[in-house]
């Protein structure tokens, strides 16, 4: 079980934030919403993989991929979603942070658990010092899949998708502790009216940006 944090909290910014997260005062992230959404430096052109960029000397948009992540002071990285699984992480000890888009191919491949892997390969991090905020996504309430997509988490047939738990338990396989994994429950498709939902509105282009910089 993941510790379902109830004190994510709307800023006067109309950005989400995770409580958990602001003890560590070296880090800015946010969730953005409908009405205004976190700066992010650089993000990725996403497609759906388990692709982990560092994003030491990338300009925005410019290599593919799915996780972005980095150590430097001042580079905020950021992922786009509109139902897909935002995730954000940090390292308390070493100061590394990380974002992470997991839709249902990027769940199905573990980008969750490449992007922990390329921080402790990159940056020294242990899974032991990682904190992860979930952010807003669509959840089991109102992701119904396919049969074909369904195999892909080993079940069968028509079923309800639970993408944010799927991440939740990847992180913990990775060494992750339970009582560092903080899920917002925020759904985008049942809270249209603050989030873009891809599944209720596809013709509406728009994302939500979540993001984190390390600022010391």
């Amino acid at each position: 079980m993941t510790a379902v944090d109830q004190s994510f909290r709307l800023g006067g910014d109309v950005i989400y934030r995770c409580q958990a997260f602001q003890q560590f005062i070296w880090q800015s992230h946010g969730f953005g919403t409908r009405r205004a959404n976190p700066a992010a430096s650089v993000t990725l052109r996403q497609i759906h993989s388990d692709i982990v960029r560092d994003a030491h000397g990338l300009k925005d948009r410019e290599q593919e991929g799915d996780a972005l992540l980095t150590n430097e002071t001042g580079l905020s990285i950021g992922v786009r979603t509109a139902d897909c699984v935002p995730i954000l992480l940090l390292d308390s000890k070493e100061r590394a942070v990380a974002a992470v888009h997991a839709g249902w191919r990027g769940s199905a491949s573990e980008i969750v658990r490449c992007a922990i892997h390329k921080m402790f390969t990159s940056f020294g991090s242990e899974p032991a010092n990682i904190w992860a905020a979930i952010g807003p996504s669509i959840r089991e309430c109102c992701y119904e899949v396919g049969p074909e997509v369904m195999a892909r988490f080993g079940r069968e047939g028509r079923g309800n998708l639970d993408l944010a738990g799927t991440n939740a338990c990847q992180m913990q396989a990775s060494g992750v502790p339970a009582h560092q994994i903080f899920d917002s429950c925020l759904c985008t498709a049942c809270q249209l009216e603050t989030f873009h939902s891809y599944r209720r509105e596809p013709q509406d282009s728009e994302r939500l940006i979540s993001a984190i910089v390390r600022i010391s």
